[in-house]
């Protein structure tokens, strides 16, 4: 079955690249994150999680759970 296939020498070469791409953009970040100043991971620390945004259609209401 597998000797229908065709592998193509520049599907390697595809696959290295899309490696170093995403592994140069996890570097990147990592990179950046460690060179934060402290003033903006204070600041980044307490920007809030929630939103003020209505609860969904599947969440009950807790107001007016029995408690």
């Amino acid at each position: 079955m597998f000797q229908r296939l065709v592998f193509h020498d520049s599907a390697a070469l595809y696959t290295i690249a899309a490696f170093c791409v995403a592994a140069s953009i996890f570097v990147a970040f990592a990179w950046r994150a460690l060179l934060m100043r402290q003033a903006q991971t204070d600041r980044l620390s307490r920007l809030p999680f929630e939103t003020a945004t209505p609860a969904s259609k599947n969440e009950p209401d807790p107001e007016s759970a029995p408690h």
